[in-house]
C-alpha cells in the first residue's frame, strides 16, 4: 500500500496582488503526474485546500479537475479534511457525489466520530486502510465555555478537547481493524499546530490565539497510527523527531521567506503495518528572490539573475547607509531588459527617517495582528498586569471570526 501525503495547497492565494493560479494549475498537473508515475493507492490532503473560506470559480475548476482526473487514474482513494483557511459547509457539499468517484471528504468534526473513520477498500473489495479523517477542530467542537474560566482552564480544557477526539478515533480504528482481523496501516490526519513546530517569516501560517492550539504536543496522539498525516505549518517536518508524524507543507512557496525552502510532499509505503517514508521534491514552478543590501549589493545581484534569464519574483529591501529617494526608479532601469518583476520593495532608510520608526527595518506589513494589538496597549498606556488578559481576549475574539463559517446558512 503506498500513499501520498500532502497539505496547505491554498488554491487562490495571491502574493502582494499577484494572483497564481498558473502555480497552482502546474502543481497540480505535476501532483497528479506523481500520482500515476509512482503507482500512488491513496492521496492524503491534510487542510487548507483553498486559501480562504469563499473561493473564486476558477479556484474551485481547478480543484474539481484535479478531483475527477485522479479519480481516473490509478489512485484508488482520495481523502480530504479541511484546514482552518476552508468552509467546512463548502467541502462538505459535494461529498456524496465525490463519494462516487472514491473521494473522501471530512469538512468538520462529525457528531459520530465513527464517521471520521475510513475503511478504505481494493479492487477486490478487501480493506486495506483505515484512515482516522480528523479535520481542523474548532474550539467550539470540542470545548463548552463557562463563565468565569481562567485561561489555564481554556487551555487545559482545548488540549484535552484535543487528545480525546484523537483517542476516541484511534480506539474506533483498532476496534475495526479486530472486527476486519486483517493487519492492515491505520493513519491518521489532522490540521494542527504542534509545540516546537518550525514556520519562516512570511510562510503564510496564520497566527490563532496564544494558547493550547499553539502547543499542542506530539503525545496527544494515539501509538495506534502507523503514520499521521499533518497540515497547517508551511515547512515540511518531522514532528519530535518521529519519521511517522509529519507536515507535508505547502507545495508552494508562501512568501519571500520560503525562497530558498525545497518544497515536497510525502510518500509512505507500508509494508504491514510498517510505514517508510520519502520526500518527493515539488518543483519550483514560479521563483521568489529575496535581494538585500546596499544599492550596489542590490544592483549585482539583480545582474546576476538576469544573466541566467531569470524570471524570477523579486522583494527588494535596501538597508545602506545612503538615503536613496529614487529606489524604485532605480530599480525599474535595472530590470527593464529582463523577465523578472518586483512585488515589494522596502527602503529602510527612507521609512527611518521620514515615518521616524522607532523599531529598525519596520514597516506594517512587518507586523502581525497580535504585534499591532500590542502597540495600541501601550499607546493607550494600559498597564502591565492588564495586558495579558486584553491580548488572549484578543486574540481569541480573531479565532473566532477566523473560524466562522461564512458558507453556512
Amino acid at each position: 500500500m503506498r500513499i501520498l501525503h500532502t497539505s496547505d495547497w491554498h488554491i487562490g492565494r495571491t502574493l502582494y496582488g499577484r494572483k497564481r493560479y498558473e502555480e497552482f494549475e502546474a502543481f497540480l498537473t505535476w501532483l497528479a503526474e506523481t500520482i500515476q508515475e509512482n503507482a500512488i493507492d491513496a492521496l492524503l490532503v491534510a487542510g487548507d485546500v483553498f486559501d480562504t473560506s469563499a473561493p473564486s470559480n476558477r479556484a474551485q475548476e481547478l480543484y474539481y479537475r484535479f478531483l475527477c482526473g485522479v479519480a481516473a487514474s490509478s489512485c484508488r482513494h482520495v481523502v480530504v479534511v479541511a484546514g482552518n483557511h476552508d468552509s467546512p459547509s463548502f467541502l462538505n457539499a459535494p461529498k456524496e457525489l465525490l463519494k462516487a468517484l472514491d473521494v473522501y471528504v471530512v469538512g468538520n468534526s462529525a457528531e459520530d466520530p465513527e464517521d471520521e473513520v475510513l475503511v478504505l477498500c481494493n479492487e477486490q473489495n478487501a480493506p486495506e486502510l483505515i484512515v482516522c479523517a480528523v479535520p481542523y477542530l474548532r474550539d467550539r467542537d470540542i470545548r463548552v465555555a463557562e463563565a468565569g474560566e481562567s485561561v489555564e482552564d481554556k487551555d487545559r480544557k482545548l488540549i484535552d478537547g484535543i487528545r480525546n477526539h484523537y483517542a476516541v478515533v484511534a480506539d474506533l480504528a483498532e476496534q475495526k481493524r479486530k472486527e476486519l482481523g486483517a493487519d492492515i496501516p491505520i493513519v491518521g490526519m489532522g490540521h494542527l499546530f504542534t509545540a516546537g513546530g518550525q514556520t519562516v517569516d512570511g510562510d503564510g501560517v496564520r497566527d490563532l490565539y496564544v494558547g493550547s492550539l499553539a502547543h499542542v504536543t506530539a503525545g496527544i496522539f494515539s501509538e495506534s497510527f502507523d503514520y499521521l498525516a499533518l497540515g497547517h505549518l508551511h515547512v515540511p517536518q518531522k514532528v519530535n523527531g518521529a519519521d511517522t508524524i509529519r507536515y507535508s507543507g505547502s507545495p508552494l512557496l508562501m512568501g519571500f521567506g520560503e525562497a530558498k525552502q525545497q518544497k515536497s510532499v510525502c510518500q509512505v509505503e507500508f509494508n504491514s503495518t510498517a510505514a517508510s517514508v520519502q520526500l518527493v521534491d515539488v518543483p519550483v514552478f514560479q521563483r521568489l528572490d529575496r535581494v538585500k543590501g546596499e544599492w550596489e549589493d542590490i544592483s549585482n545581484r539583480i545582474l546576476e539573475l538576469s544573466a541566467t534569464d531569470s524570471k524570477a519574483w523579486l522583494e527588494v529591501v535596501y538597508d545602506g547607509a545612503e538615503v536613496i529617494g529614487d529606489l524604485r526608479e532605480r530599480l525599474e532601469v535595472a530590470i527593464s531588459e529582463t523577465r523578472m518583476e518586483i512585488l515589494r520593495i522596502k527602503n529602510n532608510r527612507i521609512i527611518d527617517r521620514v515615518l521616524g520608526q522607532t523599531h529598525e527595518e519596520e514597516t506594517l506589513d512587518d507586523l502581525n495582528v497580535n504585534d499591532v494589538f500590542d502597540r495600541c496597549l501601550v499607546v493607550h498606556d494600559m498597564p502591565e498586569d492588564q495586558r495579558p488578559e486584553l491580548l488572549r481576549a484578543y486574540q481569541e475574539t480573531l479565532s473566532s471570526l477566523y473560524e466562522d463559517d461564512m458558507q453556512a446558512e
